[in-house]
């Protein structure tokens, strides 16, 4: 899974500061959203060092490099198979980024099917699909942390079985949505010549995805299993009526 930022932008804070808007936006997924509220040209202007952009704007270098230092995403740390533990890591980890997430791709997306609308590479669709996925994640991640997650703390058994195989179906729909997300994306490759917004796009892309795919598999594969009743051995009696019971 590719979570971390790449080594040579989060090496030192210097680095960054001396780095280009439009290298930080590509390579460091969620800057974009934080040039957006700072009124720092990343897309045409992006040639200009974070430091050059920060003293031009009269921005506390400082301030701006330690929020874009937190956009890092770790790498990924050994499994937590604790239940309270495991939940504690998806919500802070999973749930918080997805909703920080989706709003400024959506918006990086339609700015850059309406910029570029003729470009016969255009991810034309993409916009209102990562809105379709926004909506169906958050009620998702609601259901989770309102219904299924409490339940799983408190001791889930035998209670639990049914709400997580409802998650687990909209996990397979979760899956489907990824797929038609990279096709229209076509590949999340961005053209050749492509402006720092549409590469950004895709960076922002790519980590969602990998975020997504991780987020699910600790839930399918590591908690969700510590709450079903475990299949029959294989050869195992059911019923005990062999008379091995």
């Amino acid at each position: 899974m590719n979570t971390s930022v790449a080594p040579d932008i989060a090496a030192t804070p210097l680095a960054l500061a001396d780095r280009a808007l439009g290298q930080i936006a590509v390579q460091l997924p969620g800057s974009t959203a934080v040039f957006r509220r700072l009124k720092l040209d990343f897309c045409c202007g992006g040639q200009v060092s974070l430091r050059e952009a920060a003293a031009q704007r009269q921005l506390d270098l400082e301030a701006v490099v330690a929020e874009l230092a937190g956009l890092e995403r770790p790498a990924q740390a050994a499994p937590i198979e604790q239940p309270a533990s495991l939940i504690a890591h998806i919500l802070a980890r999973y749930h918080e980024v997805h909703r920080q997430q989706l709003p400024e791709l959506e918006r990086m997306a339609r700015r850059v099917e309406a910029v570029h609308r003729d470009h016969p590479e255009v991810p034309a669709g993409l916009a209102e699909h990562l809105a379709l996925m926004e909506q169906e994640l958050l009620d998702h991640m609601r259901k989770e942390e309102n219904i299924l997650f409490p339940m799983l703390i408190s001791g889930g058994q035998p209670w639990a079985v049914q709400p997580i195989a409802v998650m687990r179906d909209e996990h397979l729909a979760h899956g489907g949505a990824l797929e038609r997300m990279v096709a229209l994306a076509q590949g999340m490759n961005p053209p050749q010549g492509a402006c720092n917004t549409w590469r950004a796009l895709y960076a922002g892309l790519q980590q969602f995805h990998d975020d997504l795919i991780e987020h699910i598999h600790l839930e399918n594969n590591l908690l969700f299993p510590q709450f079903e009743a475990p299949a029959p051995s294989a050869g195992a009696c059911a019923t005990g009526a062999c008379g091995c019971a």
